[in-house]
């Protein structure tokens, strides 16, 4: 391992550095680097980063891996401005964090981080994490509008509703990962695919995907009435040119500002343009849920293993009931599932589902802390955490309703 002065003075071609206050608390991460690069590589301090990234020997830089805990959540200032001064340079930027809150991750992510890694180093995360920012030397903007996904009109699209049952059950998780596997299922022929917000209150699909929220959206909702195709697209975003998101409005609304037949117009419009529509719900039950349920191919039901979702999805069952509503379409979801050897966690679910009269279908492991980690740097868990369990449940859920799709329109021709 090189220092700072070896950075300028060592002959040997220097590809990478890491940047931290103290390198030798991030031991994994020294063995990966030498793994990795052998001795093409160099270690500096903060403050010394941002003299040598501004002299011309920083040219030869591939990429900076910097490295924080939560000692350091109090100078994100000046890690911040180690980014800018890379960025500035072109030089790509992983980020490496242990303890760091969400805001201050956030932070950084913002200042243009190319990628996130979490520490502990997971087994081949860096490696991973440097064969993505080589083989992606530009990264589009998230927010920035597609002009190559264009809808038209014509479709007949899947609407699959994802209600969370009680508080933090991971539903927008899931909404906002299944939405983007479904977008990336058919790198040849994707289906077209937007993701709605319709929690107007406390809303995070936003913020899981790193995109603002727009008055576009409040404007929209306000006046359906005069809802087309142009005012429909121009209210959303694109999101790595795969998919297209309707945020949540920039401000807190009542979830009556809407009423069915506003949400019946926009599912609508939704329907004809793409061939699936994800719909993050929020939580409370509105006048307007009846609509999406009546919409909806299949309505997605997200619950624990614990009585406050085993009381809500009863007293939710039974409200559908006595309103005579299709109960029948929903599809329970357990996260956070018992794993394949926890016996005595398999049986409370067992009885969990005898209990409340229903089938538990859809069985989601526990994604542990790299989930709340791709929560806060706004991307999906493909992008950040591709083999997390997790994530490979919800890819299997995306590929089976892509071929449930496919077989009813081939029915239909």
């Amino acid at each position: 391992m090189s220092n700072a002065a070896a950075l300028q003075s060592d002959p040997a071609p220097i590809v990478a550095c890491t940047v931290s206050r103290d390198v030798s608390a991030f031991d994994l991460l020294i063995e990966d680097m030498e793994t990795e690069l052998g001795d093409s590589w160099g270690d500096l301090g903060f403050e010394d980063a941002i003299v040598f990234l501004g002299q011309p020997d920083a040219d030869a830089l591939q990429f900076i891996a910097i490295a924080v805990d939560g000692q350091d959540e109090q100078s994100m200032a000046r890690v911040g401005d180690v980014i800018a001064a890379a960025k500035a340079k072109g030089i790509r930027v992983i980020l490496i964090a242990e303890e760091v809150g969400p805001i201050a991750l956030h932070q950084l992510l913002k200042h243009g981080a190319d990628d996130f890694v979490p520490y502990p180093l997971p087994e081949n995360a860096l490696h991973e994490a440097i064969d993505r920012i080589r083989k992606a030397p530009v990264v589009p903007e998230a927010h920035e509008p597609s002009p190559a996904v264009r809808a038209k009109g014509d479709r007949d699209g899947m609407i699959l509703p994802v209600h969370g049952l009680a508080g933090g059950v991971g539903a927008t998780t899931f909404a906002v990962n299944l939405a983007w596997e479904l977008a990336v299922s058919n790198k040849k022929n994707p289906p077209k695919v937007c993701l709605l917000d319709l929690d107007f209150q406390f809303g995070s699909v936003s913020t899981y995907l790193d995109l603002p929220r727009r008055e576009a959206v409040y404007e929209m909702l306000s006046d359906t009435a005069k809802l087309d195709r142009d005012i429909f697209m121009q209210s959303m975003l694109s999101f790595n040119d795969r998919m297209h998101v309707l945020t949540a409005p920039a401000d807190m609304l009542p979830l009556d500002i809407v009423q069915s037949d506003d949400i019946n117009r926009i599912l609508d419009m939704a329907r004809s343009h793409f061939d699936f529509v994800i719909i993050d719900m929020p939580k409370t039950v509105v006048q307007w849920t009846e609509a999406v349920l009546q919409q909806a191919k299949v309505y997605f039901g997200v619950m624990e293993l614990d009585m406050r979702s085993a009381q809500n999805t009863l007293r939710l069952i039974r409200a559908l009931k006595a309103e005579d509503l299709p109960f029948e379409k929903f599809r329970y979801i357990l996260n956070r599932a018992p794993g394949f050897t926890d016996l005595t966690g398999k049986g409370r679910a067992k009885r969990l589902a005898e209990s409340l009269d229903i089938a538990i279908e859809i069985h989601l492991p526990d994604g542990g802390k790299m989930i709340t980690q791709a929560n806060d740097q706004g991307l999906p868990l493909a992008e950040s955490a591709g083999k997390s369990p997790l994530r490979k449940e919800i890819a299997k859920l995306a590929a089976s309703l892509v071929n449930t799709q496919q077989r009813a329109e081939t029915a239909s021709s």
